[in-house]
């Protein structure tokens, strides 16, 4: 696709096609056996809307785990903050103005860093006295309370788990409802997903960087009022209640969710946003499963049987978040997001090694025996 595009040919992204399940390629490429090598305090900046914001908290705790002392393992640090890949250096990022406070003075936190690490000096005490760098090992900002706050631990050990079941009378599209009640019997929903005409990628987690302007033009990092998207036919749509109380999500969620298809190999995305009183679905975080990697075995894939029902499970990755008193939690679900996530051709076979495409009938089940949900982290008040 590369020079079919009119471009030249690629080796890098040939590569990364060619080895399409985790196999010696990626071993090579991956840190996940070499934690134990970090010898000296590291900080680690990621941003909600970045793509590895779980990654980051996987990295620190396992340097933190294979630290060769307590002391070690106490100066590693992390921060995360309302940003995608790169500070912004404004408070205004996608549809959204966090304030003043969620922009970084960069140069002071740096500087902190470098005297507190190389100078063995504490932290604050760089002479631009921005004091960005956290004694605790974790500093994070609340969205919605548009707020810093230090932790000490990941997930967060107040952390409450709750499951939001999915609701509809056959058409979620109506749309569908999201609560804590366990669905009787419930008809399901369904869509046709064409790769033809996927779902076009509106904000989100994005790796693009903040100089990638011709990325940007197609591919913009962040939140954004998703209703476009939503009106689609083939994305359906699950919403709370409007909530009685500020309702704080911080830590990983997860999507599990029952669905059969009509292909031997399709994609399940999900997306988690905030409904404003005045209507705007903002998106918060999100994921996506190819289904012959249902299992999580990233080196075996399989592909599954058409019209059979499976259990998948959604990764919606990490964030963390207040929806206000009087938003909606909402959860969508489809099966594209295009361009951030190559379309899935449905057709089963190697992935980027022919142009075909097929349509493929999606079925999202919600009742007693198939009892789709997304768990929720919520932080007590």
């Amino acid at each position: 696709m590369d020079i079919e595009s009119g471009y030249e040919q690629i080796p890098f992204w040939r590569d990364y096609v060619r080895h399409h399940a985790r196999d010696d390629y990626w071993e090579a490429l991956s840190i996940r056996d070499k934690y134990h090598a970090f010898t000296m305090p590291s900080l680690l900046i990621g941003g909600w809307y970045d793509y590895y914001p779980k990654e980051t908290f996987r990295n620190y705790l396992a340097i933190v785990e294979h630290a060769s002392s307590a002391e070690l393992a106490r100066r590693h640090k992390v921060i995360i903050g309302p940003w995608g890949h790169g500070f912004s250096g404004s408070s205004e990022f996608g549809d959204l103005d966090f304030g003043e406070q969620s922009v970084p003075d960069a140069i002071g936190l740096y500087c902190e860093w470098f005297d507190a690490t190389l100078k063995d000096g504490a932290a604050g005490s760089s002479p631009t006295g921005s004091q960005w760098v956290p004694e605790a090992p974790i500093r994070i900002f609340v969205m919605g309370a548009n707020t810093w706050r230090d932790e000490y631990e990941w997930p967060l050990a107040r952390t409450e788990y709750v499951k939001y079941y999915l609701h509809s009378n056959g058409a979620a599209n109506s749309p569908g409802v999201l609560s804590t009640e366990i669905p009787a019997d419930e008809p399901p929903d369904n869509y046709t997903y064409d790769p033809l005409d996927p779902v076009p990628t509106l904000g989100g987690n994005h790796s693009v960087g903040l100089f990638w302007e011709a990325a940007r033009d197609v591919i913009r990092p962040g939140p954004f009022d998703q209703r476009p998207i939503e009106q689609r036919d083939d994305v359906l749509v699950y919403t709370t209640e409007p909530l009685d109380e500020d309702t704080e999500i911080t830590g990983p969620v997860t999507l599990k969710l029952y669905a059969a298809s009509s292909a031997p190999d399709t994609d399940f995305v999900a997306k988690l946003t905030d409904v404003y009183p005045d209507g705007r679905s903002i998106n918060i975080t999100e994921g996506v499963i190819r289904a012959r990697f249902r299992e999580m075995d990233w080196e075996n894939p399989t592909l599954i049987v058409p019209h059979t029902i499976y259990e998948y499970t959604i990764d919606l990755q990490v964030t963390s978040n207040v929806f206000k008193q009087g938003h909606c939690i909402r959860v969508d679900v489809t099966s594209s997001n295009f361009p951030l996530w190559d379309r899935n051709p449905n057709t089963g076979h190697k992935p980027g090694m022919d142009a075909e495409l097929r349509p493929a009938d999606q079925t999202i089940y919600h009742d007693r025996q198939h009892p789709s949900h997304i768990i929720l982290p919520i932080i007590p008040v």
